[in-house]
């Protein structure tokens, strides 16, 4: 297991997968790709509408936030993968970038929008077509819903009839708006990043990868990572890296391990007895995520995903459409709660089926989910080590409106999703209230979103692009060592993040490869 290669990716996420199979696309590199968890062989992760089985089982990181005052004490289950794919391998499978505003307020160069489209372009093989906005023949399929579940597409609906605009690509010129979501799937089967990237290059001589072997920390050596440090089982394992080690461990395993690294705030890291390798105040700090807040209907129409094991959906499936091709979240929108906006704050998501407990509940009838997350939030967590024992996990403090802000715009979202559950379209799904304010004043509104909101598992910004690292996703005072996944955002998309995680992936492989895109050329003078 010990060995020694040019380049060595932690995370076999959605960053990494990309990350693996565009560097061993050179045979004159060798790559080596880590992943803490098992290969992604459970019937489970193909199929669409089973991912949420796959919550608190082996192949789940199961975190839990930190008690939050915000959210009157509570603690929210924030499911992260642990699998080859990561977290793609167990998400909703939504295609979103975010809104061109994202990547501009970042204020990085060579992180504008029109600097990633070509990337959002290169990683596609969409059913749109060639385009300004889109790409063919890339790794990422994105293809329309195949379950085109009929509460899905009421909701839409109900968004017409109460004034907002249709959207049927939220990707192009405009993303406010309702419709379906566009999702990576291929023939109504899952398309994680395991699937698209991985899997059709794993046979490369070049490549080197190992499943169940848990990275504990960066090996550094004269200011330059020379290696990681893995444990699997009882024994200790180090993975030597000649040019370069790349944390794609997601946006709270990756700050993890640069703290255990001795990579952080020099106060918190003495006070653990961690040695202090560069201190760096930020890295952990900075944590966004789209807060969510659900109502939840029931009524006795058919039509719900608890119906989906049935065997005439079984067979529906084997040919590749039906409900167990849903990916969950099959449409929504965006909105913008107050003028003078210059983009969208609030995205809906309305999923087919009771959604209860943060997704580890289970439905008990027939039932509709719909609501508001805020898309910009300025509320701030953290991630940080709760002991020096790599096994531990990290305390996450997601710090839900703590900042009022986020609250008024939460209840101007609800108001919204409660005008949508009121038009015809959605009556025979509204029947009975089963998650609900009790009154629709702005007390109780806070109220329940306090007591209901949950993570849209959409974790950003904890080792940021500025503070942390360069505009090349270096980290700052250590030689040979990157960070290239979520946690490198400044600023959490406007969407879901799966999209934007994939770009940043596609870019962050040129940078290692030092292809400079000729648009960057072209800002550098």
């Amino acid at each position: 297991m010990t060995g020694t290669y040019d380049y060595v990716i932690v995370g076999a996420g959605t960053a990494g997968c990309v990350l693996a199979a565009r560097l061993s696309e050179d045979p004159g590199v060798t790559v080596c790709l880590i992943e803490a968890g098992p290969s992604d062989d459970s019937p489970n992760i193909e199929i669409p509408a089973a991912g949420g089985r796959l919550c608190r089982t082996r192949y789940d990181w199961d975190y839990d936030g930190h008690d939050d005052p915000g959210l009157g004490g509570r603690r929210i289950y924030l499911p992260r993968g642990r699998v080859l794919g990561g977290t793609s391998a167990m998400n909703g499978m939504v295609h979103v970038r975010g809104n061109r505003a994202d990547f501009d307020e970042w204020g990085q160069p060579g992180w504008t929008y029109d600097r990633m489209l070509p990337y959002f372009r290169r990683s596609e093989d969409h059913v749109l077509g060639e385009s300004e906005y889109h790409g063919t023949g890339g790794p990422l399929p994105v293809t329309d819903s195949r379950s085109r579940n009929p509460m899905a597409l009421a909701f839409v609906q109900a968004a017409l009839e109460a004034g907002y605009e249709p959207n049927g690509d939220f990707n192009a010129g405009s993303q406010d708006g309702f419709g379906p979501y566009h999702i990576n799937q291929r023939n109504g089967r899952r398309c994680s990043a395991a699937a698209a990237y991985l899997h059709p290059v794993a046979d490369r001589p070049n490549l080197t990868i190992r499943t169940h072997l848990q990275v504990e920390r960066v090996e550094v050596s004269g200011g330059v990572a020379r290696g990681v440090v893995c444990r699997r089982l009882d024994e200790q394992i180090t993975v030597g890296a000649r040019r370069e080690v790349i944390l794609a461990a997601g946006a709270y395993n990756t700050p993890q391990l640069l703290l255990l690294s001795g990579i952080g705030p020099a106060d918190e890291l003495a006070g653990l007895g961690i040695p202090v390798v560069a201190d760096l105040p930020e890295v952990g700090r900075n944590l966004q995520d789209h807060a969510g807040t659900y109502l939840v209907f029931t009524h006795d129409q058919p039509v719900s995903l608890i119906s989906s094991g049935e065997e005439r959906y079984r067979l529906q499936y084997e040919q590749g459409y039906g409900p167990l091709t849903s990916n969950v979240p099959e449409a929504g929108g965006f909105v913008r709660t107050r003028p003078g906006l210059n983009a969208p704050d609030v995205q809906f998501h309305v999923l087919p089926v009771m959604f209860v407990d943060c997704a580890l509940g289970v439905p008990t009838g027939h039932g509709i989910s719909f609501g508001p997350c805020v898309l910009r939030p300025r509320s701030r967590g953290d991630v940080t080590l709760a002991s020096d024992d790599p096994s531990a996990k990290p305390r996450i403090r997601n710090r839900y409106y703590s900042d009022p802000d986020d609250l008024d715009t939460m209840v101007a979202g609800l108001r919204v999703a409660l005008d949508l559950s009121r038009q015809a379209a959605l009556a025979p799904y509204t029947k009975d209230r089963f998650t609900h304010p009790a009154s629709e004043s702005d007390a109780d509104l806070r109220e329940f979103a306090r007591t209901a909101t949950q993570s849209v598992f959409h974790p950003a910004g904890t080792c940021a692009i500025g503070p942390v690292l360069d505009p090349e996703l270096r980290v700052h005072g250590v030689a040979g060592l990157r960070v290239a996944d979520a946690s490198a955002m400044p600023l959490v998309p406007r969407g879901n993040t799966n999209a934007p995680t994939v770009a940043l992936a596609e870019r962050a492989a040129d940078l290692v490869r030092g292809r400079t895109p000729a648009l960057d050329l072209v800002d550098a003078g």
